[in-house]
């Protein structure tokens, strides 16, 4: 049993929601097509707010709650809540929940719009993953993640099983039943123990040949593109990750991906190097060391609708010291971020054609179960 909230999010022309009067039709337009939903539906409350806006609350029956807000600068709010007993069917399936925006966008003359399918509230391990908060409740396994490119996941999650705040992150470790344990850093999703192809497609398994050569990895703090690097029999790896505590989590909770890779910080084969990555780059440049591969496990592609910000200057400076650092016929692997993040894609390939001396780039794409979508993946040479 659980509390439901379906979202409706809509983006109006200014000029159709600048009066009083205009602001009604909207609201009879959406009371309208919400009625082909809600048969008995009731208008409980309405008002003009003070800052040139509208607001009202409908309800079925006082069981169901609509509240519709209209704001002057053209943006349009729907929340739909109810309470859903168990074995009990939904009011609103997704198919409703889609047409139902596919028309109001339609007859609002919406240039943009969206829906988030029921947040499920009360009996459940919620979590809201997002780029700046977090909730969880413990009572039964089940959590619900919304997740950075506006999609809304839900886990199979039983068990909280670490959780620490390192000076850079928040860590925590969950288990899922089908996926495993799961790395979430700062309330996102990382890598989980059921997500071997994410590895093998960053490196490129079966296409690049490591053997006798010498790497960098660039974060990579889950331990587990070293473990799998080690097996392909490269002369040397280096790894720089900044998160010492992220290291001694996945050791202990995520050594199924990892092996003992993190026991020891330094072998003959590899070396774990703590600390802030640009800063040991530049030493290796000073130094004139090169690499016949650098990985870039770190940040995902911001989504974003322009390449501004300090998520944004960090990837620049990452792709200028990475080229510094690669032999003439090395190569720069990346991950990038979901398929159907499709504009923030191409901020990141912009930046890789700003580049000199020139690059040229591949992408290669995988299904990647925690993430429950797919995920591009980067080659880049020089041109």
């Amino acid at each position: 049993m659980a509390l439901q909230t379906i979202l409706f999010d809509f983006t109006l022309d200014a000029e159709k929601t600048a009066t009083s009067s205009q602001r009604q039709d909207v609201a009879r337009v959406v009371r309208n097509e919400l009625e082909h939903v809600f048969s008995q539906l009731e208008l409980a409350y309405s008002m003009e707010s003070l800052d040139g806006g509208y607001f009202a609350v409908l309800h079925e029956n006082k069981e169901t709650i609509i509240t519709c807000r209209i704001f002057q600068q053209g943006l349009l709010t729907i929340n739909v809540e109810y309470y859903l007993a168990d074995g009990k069917e939904p009011l609103m399936s997704f198919d409703t929940m889609r047409t139902m925006e596919l028309i109001l966008r339609q007859k609002l003359d919406s240039d943009r719009s969206k829906y988030l399918p029921p947040i499920k509230r009360g009996g459940y391990i919620d979590i809201y993953m997002t780029s700046s908060a977090c909730m969880y409740t413990f009572s039964s396994p089940k959590v619900i993640a919304s997740m950075q490119n506006e999609r809304i996941i839900e886990y199979d999650i039983d068990t909280l099983v670490y959780e620490a705040r390192s000076p850079f992150q928040k860590i925590q470790i969950m288990h899922s039943k089908t996926l495993g344990n799961m790395l979430i850093l700062d309330e996102l999703q990382n890598i989980a123990e059921s997500d071997l192809i994410y590895t093998e497609t960053l490196m490129g398994r079966g296409i690049e040949n490591y053997e006798g050569k010498e790497i960098c990895i660039l974060g990579g703090g889950d331990g587990a593109l070293l473990y799998e690097l080690l097996k392909e029999k490269p002369k040397h790896v280096v790894m720089l990750e900044i998160d010492e505590l992220v290291m001694q989590a996945c050791n202990k909770y995520l050594n199924t991906i990892c092996g003992d890779v993190l026991e020891k910080r330094k072998t003959e084969q590899y070396e774990i190097i703590v600390g802030d990555c640009v800063e040991y780059m530049k030493k290796f440049i000073a130094d004139g060391r090169k690499f016949d591969y650098v990985f870039g496990d770190l940040t995902d592609i911001p989504i974003s609708g322009a390449p501004i910000g300090e998520c944004w200057d960090f990837i620049r400076t990452i792709f200028e010291h990475s080229f510094k650092l690669l032999k003439p016929d090395g190569k720069f692997l990346t991950h990038g971020n979901g398929t159907s993040c499709l504009e923030s894609l191409q901020l990141f390939e912009d930046q890789l054609r700003l580049l000199k001396p020139k690059v040229k780039f591949t992408t290669s794409k995988a299904f990647v179960p925690s993430f429950m979508e797919e995920w591009l993946f980067y080659q880049v040479t020089f041109a």
